[in-house]
């Protein structure tokens, strides 16, 4: 089944996204200033509707608007908050359709990711429900006579959330659902390549928050990263800034928020790997790796990189990825039946095709894929390539659909190569040895903040914190104690007695 012009229109429509929309929101949305931002959809390159970008004026009203709000929510008890977030949650079950269509045209991940991505908006919304009656503290035993001990967490600030392409409405509801839980405002900045899933998004959310007078706490700014994006970082109102991207953006954001003192919650490359060994069940492993790679065109922060693979079942994996690499339905991402679509941009084709040279420079074989497609739209064949752990190449993170099969010895072997990348995000080993899986979930180990058995790279649920080590940033969002990184943690001391002894049995007395 085609998705038509008329169905496209009809959604688009239906989420007030028509005209020149106004590219920033702060309780009310402002008549921006800045130049024209067109949203072109990468599955066959037409325009789907123009946003008017913030300025830096614009931004300056955003940041006062959502600092004002903050300083009203953060008095509203907890629960209270949780329940402006349960009325979020059920809006975005009611939108999950067009907005799940509005993340697959504008993105060019398949309609099913696309749905699957609003209901993690909605999933998260459910689990900061809950969390909003558990923001706990601890009591503390004093070492003083009549004196006791509690830590308690209060609200942060204003949270700033730069987000990615490649997950449009999801990253925003890991941070946002939680931050207004925690009692904090959130100011978001966008991807340029997806602002209409953000305007959408943010609409769901003030339509609840701004009749009781709290809209700016979901504040919007669109605009590039060296207008906006500089203003939020260097702005003493915004204490914590969770990023999305790269590891060159991760690490300017992680400079100029350290200048000041500001936090970061970081979510930056990956490099993932699986590892499968000879006793793996190899169907499982392969179909794992398929839609690690192949899913999302490989464009997740989780999408699997590298398969480190044990000699004895080398050739029989590699037969089966290629026989399904071979039937994988490539095409319009809103179409039915469709597994892989387009790549966000042609930039980004042409970035994974020069990597796919250097593969073939440093002595590659490319053994399936690895072709643009002549056809509206920036389609390409996913690839498949034996390589070396250790060329440059395989080093990076290649955002597309680059798959590296790379030979393995053993477990310890495996995990050595495992280990030897910049990146920290996601792991996977596939066997049916328990000594195997647990030896890969030690300490000695995956060094990754995500480690599976006998499950893929890619597909984290929100119920455990998400993020990665080394390279990959140090963030977690999303599930888990999460929530502790929006607020700000206090240790208090009571004196419920009459005398004044101090810590560690010091005297300071004057007779």
């Amino acid at each position: 089944m085609t998705a038509t012009t008329a169905d496209r229109l009809r959604f688009l429509e239906e989420l007030g996204l028509q005209g020149t929309l106004p590219g920033a929101y702060c309780g009310r949305w402002l008549e921006t200033s800045g130049p024209e931002l067109v949203s072109v959809s990468p599955a066959d390159e037409s325009p789907i509707a123009t946003v008017r970008q913030a300025s830096a004026a614009d931004y300056e009203t955003v940041a006062a608007a959502a600092q004002e709000a903050f300083l009203r929510w953060r008095s509203v008890p907890a629960p209270r908050r949780g329940e402006y977030v349960r009325e979020i949650g059920n809006l975005l079950r009611e939108r999950k359709e067009p907005l799940g269509r509005l993340v697959s045209w504008e993105m060019g991940k398949i309609l099913q990711e696309g749905l699957g991505e609003i209901q993690e908006a909605i999933d998260i919304a459910d689990f900061a429900v809950g969390q909003s009656r558990m923001l706990y503290g601890l009591t503390l035993k004093s070492e003083r006579p009549q004196h006791a001990m509690r830590e308690q967490w209060h609200p942060l600030g204003v949270v700033g959330v730069i987000s990615a392409f490649n997950f449009p409405a999801a990253v925003w509801a890991w941070n946002s659902m939680l931050a207004l839980v925690c009692g904090d405002a959130v100011l978001w900045k966008p991807s340029s390549q997806t602002p209409l899933t953000a305007i959408a998004m943010t609409r769901v959310a003030a339509e609840v928050l701004e009749p009781a007078g709290f809209g700016a706490l979901v504040s919007l700014v669109i605009g590039s990263g060296r207008e906006v994006g500089e203003l939020l970082l260097g702005d003493p109102r915004v204490p914590l800034v969770s990023a999305t991207g790269s590891c060159a953006m991760g690490k300017r954001v992680a400079e100029r928020m350290a200048s000041r003192y500001g936090r970061t919650i970081l979510e930056l490359g990956g490099n993932n790997a699986v590892i499968v060994l000879d006793d793996a069940d190899l169907e499982m492993a392969a179909r794992a790796i398929f839609f690690g790679a192949v899913g999302t065109a490989g464009q997740r922060c989780t999408s699997t990189r590298r398969v480190l693979v044990q000699k004895g079942v080398r050739d029989a994996l590699v037969e089966r990825l290629l026989q399904l690499y071979r039937q994988v339905p490539i095409g319009d991402p809103l179409e039915e039946g469709t597994l892989m679509g387009p790549l966000i941009s042609a930039q980004a084709v042409e970035d994974t095709l020069k990597a796919i040279e250097r593969v073939k420079e440093a002595g590659g074989e490319i053994l399936i894929g690895g072709e643009k497609l002549d056809r509206p739209g920036h389609y390409m064949t996913p690839a498949i390539a034996t390589a070396e752990n250790h060329w440059d190449i395989v080093q990076e993170e290649t955002f597309g659909p680059l798959l590296y099969i790379i030979e393995v010895e053993d477990i310890e072997d495996a995990i050595a190569m495992h280990n030897d990348v910049p990146q920290g995000l996601s792991s996977a080993i596939f066997t049916l040895n328990v000594r195997h899986a647990e030896r890969f979930l030690s300490e000695a180990g995956s060094d990754c903040g995500i480690a599976n058995v006998n499950i893929g790279t890619s597909g984290a649920e929100i119920g455990g914190a998400f993020g990665g080590e080394k390279e990959t940033g140090g963030g977690r969002e999303s599930g888990s104690d999460a929530w502790k990184a929006y607020m700000r943690r206090q240790t208090n001391t009571v004196n419920w007695g009459t005398e004044l002894p101090l810590a560690q049995g010091i005297r300071f007395d004057l007779d």
